[in-house]
Parts: C-alpha cells; structure tokens; sequence
C-alpha cells in the first residue's frame, strides 16, 4: 500500500502565506504614500496663500521668541562639506532610513510593525489634510527670513527653483515636517521594540534631522512642533503592542507548569511486603533534581515524576513491578517504618521504592 504526500507540505504552505503578507504589506504601503503624494499636488498652485501663511509663521515664531532659523543655517555655512552633508542628509536619508526600518520591524518586531504603520498612516493622514488646508512656503523662499538655499547653491537638492516648474514635489507643503515626524517615530518606535540600553541613542535621529531641515532652510521650528503634536495625538489613538516580558527582548510569556496526563484517584495508603500497610507519603521518595510536581488528591505529599516519564498511581502499578525488590541505594521516605529484617534497620523491612510500591495487592 503506498500513500502520496507532499514533502514539506505544511512548511511550502506557511512559506506561501508570508510572501503574501509581504506582497500585501508592499501593497499597502506604497498605496498610501501614492496617495499622499499624489494629494500634497493638490495644493502647487497656491502660491499667494502660502507666502502669506509664511509671514504669519515668521511673525508667530518671534512672538513665541524661538531662535531665529538663521542662527542654526550659519552653523553649517562654516564648512562647505558640512553644509553638502546637511543637504545630503535631508535628501537621502529620509525615505531610505523609515523603509529599513519598517522592513526591520516586520521581520523581527510583527506587532510593532504593525503599531508602527497605522501610526505613520495616521501621522501621514494628518499631515496631508495640514498641507491642503495651510499651504506654506519655506524659510528659504521669504525674504524676511534672510536664508540661503543651501540644496540649490551647495546641492545636492530635491527641488527644483522655480516652484511652479516642479511637478515632483509640493515645496508649499512646509507645515508640518514630516522629515522630523517619521524621525521621531523612528527613535521612538526602536525604543519601544529594542531593549537595548543604550537604545536612547536612536534620538540621535530626529535631533539631527531637526538640524538639518532647520539649518537648510526647508521647515521652520513650528513646522517640527506641529509635526511632534500630530504625532503625539496619533500615539495615544493606536495602543502599543503588548509587551512579551517586561525587560527582555523576544521572550514569550513562560507556560505554567500543567500536569503530564491526567490521572485516576490516587490511594491513601499503600500496601508494603509483608500485608503491613503505610502510608503513601511515607512510601515517596524526596524530590528529584529538575523533576515537574505532579498531582495530589486528599492533602497526600505531592509525587515527584522526573522530566519524559508519565505519573502511573500506585494502584495501577503491581504485579511484576511488585516482584522486584528495592534497587540498591533507595532510600525510604522519612518516617517510613521498617520491618523486620531491613538491613541497616534492625529487625525492619524497609518500604519497597516506586518500583515495587504497591506489592502484595
């Protein structure tokens, strides 16, 4: 008789599963961001309505007294190299740095993956309906603000100079920054998935990218303060993922320990050669090394059963386990009474050990 089976079947099909969770994720996640690029074009044409939504930012900041932006932009002007690297850092950095991320988090954190991503979606949400609503232009467009535009005089730069010319980026959607947003939920996000403790350090992150999106002149101080409040209102509408155990990193909760199969009533009493009856408690041997408790009934001392073996009550055992005399080197249960000829007892037997309990049933 031959039966057909499919090597690895289960495997093949767990297999198939998660490539489609991959492709749905891949999916989605590039749906949103579609959407929200292709709604942050809605607002290019606005440009009388986002030079005045500027002066009133300007006039806000130093009513607030925040640091002129230009303070932080004559940082980097001291160094070439360190204004190219400004730039750079704002170019590349941004997209490529959340993509690893959210990629590292669905292959080793799936539940913070998941609380990663509708925070972002939400954050991202929000922020696209700010863009329409209040289409501003940047720091480095006003002319109070006295800013160079270091992507276009030191490069690299991801606009282009005329905004109205630039079909692949909205550079009225200034307010809020998301350059900050999705830093900071990145450090926060490797916080809360990592236990590491110099895990701090992930705020590293969205201190330089406040920096550098100041210091370039693409985003003022509120822009990041707006993104920060998004952010926050988006932490407290999606839960975090439970933790497994506290302060330990992909541990699953420990299973309490459950009997090895379930068992009959276990006697009282047990019956030693010679018809003398004892009883059970006296008849067990103390605990064993790295044994697993096993049931008791009546306020009986608990059995011991070591790790692989299946408790049999004494009841059931006999018959040829009650032929055999005690191995050498068992000893009895405190208290057990001997009879007659035990050795090292005189004039006692001891109490047969677990394989030759119950003889004489």
């Amino acid at each position: 008789m031959t039966s057909h089976t499919t090597p690895g079947g289960p495997r093949a099909a767990g297999k198939k599963d998660e490539r489609r969770r991959l492709i749905r994720e891949l999916l989605l996640v590039a749906g949103l961001f579609a959407v929200y690029k292709a709604g942050r074009m809605l607002s290019t044409g606005r440009t009388g309505e986002a030079f005045h939504n500027a002066d009133r930012v300007w006039d806000a900041e130093r009513a607030l007294r925040l640091p002129g932006e230009g303070a932080v932009q004559r940082l980097l002007l001291h160094s070439d190299a360190v204004v190219h690297t400004a730039n750079t850092y704002y170019a590349a950095v941004h997209f490529p740095a959340t993509a690893l991320f959210l990629i590292w988090l669905y292959l080793r954190r799936p539940a913070h993956y998941l609380w990663t991503r509708r925070v972002l979606a939400l954050l991202t949400g929000a922020a696209l309906a700010l863009h329409l609503a209040f289409p501003l232009a940047p720091p480095r467009m006003l002319d109070a603000a006295h800013l160079v535009d270091t992507g276009l005089v030191y490069g690299p730069s991801v606009y282009r100079a005329a905004p109205a010319t630039d079909t692949m980026a909205n550079q009225f959607a200034a307010m809020p920054s998301l350059h900050f947003g999705w830093a900071l939920m990145l450090a926060l996000g490797m916080i809360a998935a990592t236990s590491s403790r110099l895990r701090a350090l992930w705020l590293l992150h969205p201190l330089v990218t406040l920096l550098v999106v100041v210091g370039t002149a693409n985003h003022y101080w509120l822009d990041a303060l707006v993104a920060t409040a998004l952010l926050g209102g988006a932490l407290l509408l999606v839960p975090r993922p439970a933790e497994a155990v506290e302060g330990v990193e992909g541990v699953a909760p420990v299973e309490p320990l459950v009997p090895v199969e379930p068992v009959g009533p276990v006697p009282v009493r047990d019956v030693a050669p010679g018809g003398r009856a004892v009883p059970v408690a006296s008849a067990v041997p103390g605990p064993v090394r790295g044994a697993v408790p096993g049931p008791t009934r009546g306020g009986d001392a608990p059995a011991y059963v070591p790790p692989g073996r299946a408790f049999v009550p004494a009841h059931v055992r006999g018959g040829a386990a009650a032929a055999g005399p005690a191995g050498p080197g068992t000893p009895a249960g405190p208290g057990t009474p001997a009879g007659p000829g035990t050795p090292g007892s005189p004039g006692g037997t001891a109490v047969a050990s677990s394989g030759a309990r119950g003889a004489g049933r």
